[in-house]
């Protein structure tokens, strides 16, 4: 979009105002000047905004009203924005207190005012920020506060505010067009058809995120996602993954935020800001005492991380590294709560990550699950951290092998995931993952892979899976090609923990609590090689739920039409089972044989027992003597 006439509007701030001061009296001497000014506001967004909007800011005392003047960088994401509209969905991520909002409404306020018959929708969480008279957070209120404050000679001709201005709408009589709003529920937006929809905050929508994606995408062909971030378990993070459009709003590109801009490269502070850092006799010594405040709430400074004095200073404001990572950061996984420390997982990447020394699959006989061959192809399923021997069976260290197995509906929405693992070493040496196999075909997969390695161990490998959902499915075909060594599930939370005849564990909130705490100490703790970079480059993908569990966030967004969310298949889920296998296994008493007292009816059988054993059917020579 061309702005031809921007560069007349004086963005500093108090010539602006004298700018628009000579601009008023020049129309109230000649009327026929706002018919000009007017064609210029459509000609040229950035000018309408510079020229004639205001924003609101109480932070700047005595005058919060103050005129709504674009930063470079506004300039830029304006722009997209409007590009947007009617064309295309784009996703804005942002650090807190950037104007996105403000953005966006002056967006929608635009091409309200200048375009005929546009239809606009915008959403958020609660009614109070959708439309609250007196909330300024409410996006109405910035609407009415941009029409409001428009010279008289610019507003719509016909607008009545009785009229024209109800409970979540605003419709502009001279064009026909609107603007409406919803709260964000279930069926947001469904049915309707839009010019653009405003979907603002949108990573605070804890339910119903994914069920909102489906029911607007038929409605418009332009969608604006508009938030700070929030973890990973929520759909603005999981359209984030999509190809959508993307304009990141950055603390740094804020001039205000970045006086004194600095980084650090290799252990030498760099200044970004050169003007700034010339006014130090020592800038390294004054960038450190900042590192230092911001270390002092534990948020990471990676090499290149941008900081500048502001940054500092709010770090040492806040409370947590999360408050950080969420409101200034656009830093995902830290905002969000992870259940997996990411610089342990990462220096788990760092030691045991490696490419499978083999990969293909295993052909198998598809009735009775007996292993025919393994065929090596790199686009297989199967990775293999162990080599073939001659007769293409797995070279392994130890007879006993345990099998974790998570397993999904084969709908696609997850995968369904076999690993193993090697008793003694705690070494990954297997792991299968397919998001488009079925629970009882999977069975038959698990148990032919179970049967090989009995073939070079000798005995069968430990089995142990999540038994919900299509658990159940798996299960009953495990049992029925009658595997030989099933985990049984025990009451984990119980002192006793007796162990019942019923196969398969059985995911409870408090039980994958200690199931994922295990294993999450297990990897953290350096106590399990796993070289699957994909499998712990998913741990950092599970997260604290608000109802006190842990749960993997795709599972929290996915739609999968088998109802499988709460039993989302994937690779941490198997490495976990399988490292409570190698629990189980490890805490298994070695049987004794207990004494027998002498004299004891026991001591009596097994002595009659051993003189039994000893005689051996023949006559003592000199027997007739």
């Amino acid at each position: 979009m061309l702005t031809p006439f921007k560069h007349h509007v004086p963005i500093d701030l108090i010539e602006n105002l004298r700018w628009r001061k000579r601009l008023q009296e020049r129309v109230m001497e000649d009327l026929a000047y706002a018919d000009i000014l007017r064609q210029t506001c459509v000609q040229d967004p950035i000018f309408f905004v510079n020229a004639v909007c205001y924003t609101y800011d109480p932070r700047r005392k005595p005058f919060p009203k103050v005129p709504f003047i674009l930063y470079d960088f506004q300039e830029s994401a304006f722009l997209d924005i409007l590009d947007a509209i009617n064309d295309h969905d784009l996703l804005i991520e942002k650090s807190r207190d950037m104007g996105a909002s403000w953005l966006c409404d002056a967006a929608f306020f635009w091409c309200w005012m200048f375009r005929p018959m546009q239809s606009f929708l915008i959403g958020s969480r609660v009614d109070e920020l959708v439309d609250a008279t007196g909330n300024p957070k409410s996006l109405f209120w910035k609407l009415d506060f941009l029409l409001d404050n428009l010279p008289t000679w610019l507003k719509p001709i016909g607008f009545n505010k009785h009229d024209h201005r109800i409970k979540r709408h605003l419709e502009n009589p001279e064009n026909n067009s609107v603007i409406d709003g919803e709260t964000t529920t279930k069926d947001f937006g469904r049915g309707d058809r839009r010019t653009a929809i405003l979907l603002d905050e949108f990573a605070m929508v804890q339910y119903f995120g994914s069920h909102i994606c489906e029911s607007t995408r038929p409605v418009t062909n332009c969608r604006l996602f508009n938030s700070t971030p929030n973890g990973v378990a929520n759909a603005f993070y999981a359209m984030r993954q999509t190809n959508i459009k993307r304009l990141t709003l950055h603390w740094h590109l804020h001039p205000d935020k970045a006086v004194g801009l600095y980084t650090r490269r290799n252990n030498v502070f760099i200044a970004l800001d050169k003007a700034y850092w010339l006014k130090f006799d020592d800038p390294g010594a004054e960038m450190a005492r900042l590192d230092a405040l911001i270390l002092g709430k534990n948020v990471p400074l990676p090499d290149g991380k941008k900081r500048s004095l502001w940054y500092a200073t709010e770090c040492d404001r806040a409370q947590t590294a999360r408050e950080i990572a969420k409101e200034i950061d656009i830093d995902y996984e830290g905002s969000g709560g992870q259940w997996f420390n990411a610089d342990r997982v990462e220096e788990a990447i760092a030691l045991c990550a490696t490419a499978p020394m083999v990969v293909g699959d295993l052909e198998y006989d598809e009735i009775s699950g007996d292993p025919i061959r393994f065929r090596e192809d790199p686009k297989g399923f199967t990775k293999l951290w162990v080599m073939l021997d001659g007769k293409g069976d797995p070279i392994v260290g130890h007879n006993r092998i345990i099998l974790g197995v998570d397993v999904s509906a084969g709908t696609g929405a997850s995968n369904s995931c076999l690993v193993a693992y090697d008793s003694v070493t705690h070494e990954k040496i297997l792991e299968i993952a397919s998001p488009y196999i079925r629970p009882e075909a999977f069975a038959l997969l698990c148990v032919a892979v179970g049967r090989w390695f009995k073939k070079v161990a000798g005995i069968w490998p430990f089995m142990i899976w999540e038994a919900n959902g299509p658990g159940r499915q798996f299960g009953a075909k495990v049992q029925e090609l009658g595997y030989g060594s099933i985990y049984l599930r025990r009451n984990d939370v119980t002192i006793t923990k007796r162990v019942s005849d019923i196969p398969g564990w059985a995911p409870t909130k408090e039980g994958k609590l200690v199931l994922l705490g295990e294993y999450r100490n297990a990897v953290e703790g350096g106590k399990v090689a796993n070289y699957s970079r994909c499998a712990l480059e998913e741990t950092l993908e599970y997260v604290h739920l608000p109802n006190g569990g842990v749960g993997h966030a795709r599972a929290q967004n996915k739609m999968d039409p088998s109802g499988a969310a709460s039993n989302h298949g994937d690779r941490v889920m198997a490495d976990a089972l399988a490292w409570k296998g190698l629990g189980d296994f490890r805490r298994r008493p070695t049987p004794v044989k207990p004494e027998v007292p002498i004299g004891s009816l026991a001591w009596r059988q097994k002595v009659r027992e051993g003189s039994k054993s000893r005689h051996t059917g023949e006559l003592n020579k000199g027997w007739a003597a």
